[in-house]
C-alpha cells in the first residue's frame, strides 16, 4: 500500500509578531531580489547603446527598492545600518549605503528633475540690456557599471543574511502554529492560494 501524504487543505492566518516578521522579511528578500535583478538588466543595458529611459526607470526602482528595506514603518521588521556593516564586502560598505539612500530621495523626489539642474538667466547686450532669455541646463552624471555592480554585490550579501533569518524565522513560527489545537486553528481567518 503506498504511503499517502497529506496535503495542505487550507492555509489560515497567522497574525502572532513572529508570522509579522516573517512576513516583513519575505518583502524584504523580495524586494532584495529586485534590486538585483534591476542591476542585472542595467548591466546588460550600459553594455550596449543605453536606452536613458529605461536606465532611469530600471535605476529608480533599483533604488526604491533598496531603500525600503531599511524602514520599519507598520512592518516591525527592516534592516539596519549594523546589518550594512556585517556584510563581507571590501571598502567603504556603510557609506555606499549611505549614497543609495541619497540617491533614492534624489531619483524619488517628486519637486526635482533628477536627470538634469535648469537655470534661466538673462542675455545681456555691452550696455546690460537684455536682449533674450537663456535656459541652460546641467545633465546629471549617467550611470556607470561600477556603480550597478557595487550595488548588486551589497544587495546580494545582504539578502544572504536575510535569507537566513527566514529560515529561523520559519522555524519559530512553525512551531508556535505547531502548539496550536486543530479547533484554535479553524478559528484562523483563511488566506486565498491560488493553485
Amino acid at each position: 500500500m503506498a504511503d499517502t501524504i497529506n496535503e495542505p487543505v487550507t492555509v489560515r492566518r497567522l497574525a502572532t509578531p513572529a508570522a509579522q516578521a516573517l512576513a516583513d522579511l519575505a518583502s524584504i528578500f523580495n524586494d532584495l531580489q529586485t534590486v538585483l535583478r534591476c542591476c542585472e538588466r542595467l548591466v546588460a543595458e550600459l553594455a550596449g547603446r543605453p536606452d536613458d529611459v529605461v536606465v532611469e526607470g530600471v535605476w529608480t526602482t533599483a533604488l526604491i527598492s533598496y531603500a525600503r528595506c531599511f524602514t520599519t514603518g507598520n512592518r516591525g521588521v527592516g534592516l539596519t545600518e549594523d546589518d550594512v556593516r556585517s556584510v563581507t564586502l571590501p571598502g567603504e560598505v556603510l557609506e555606499w549605503h549611505k549614497v543609495l539612500r541619497r540617491l533614492r530621495k534624489h531619483y524619488a523626489d517628486p519637486a526635482q528633475n533628477p536627470r538634469e539642474r535648469f537655470q534661466v538667466g538673462a542675455a545681456t547686450d555691452a550696455e546690460g540690456h537684455v536682449k533674450g532669455l537663456a535656459i541652460t541646463s546641467l545633465p546629471q552624471p549617467p550611470l556607470d557599471e561600477v556603480t550597478v555592480r557595487q550595488t548588486g554585490a551589497l544587495a546580494y550579501q545582504l539578502s544572504l543574511l536575510v535569507d537566513k533569518r527566514i529560515g529561523e524565522h520559519q522555524d519559530r513560527v512553525r512551531a508556535a502554529a505547531n502548539a496550536m489545537s486543530p479547533q484554535e486553528l479553524g478559528k484562523l481567518d483563511l488566506i486565498e492560494v491560488s493553485s
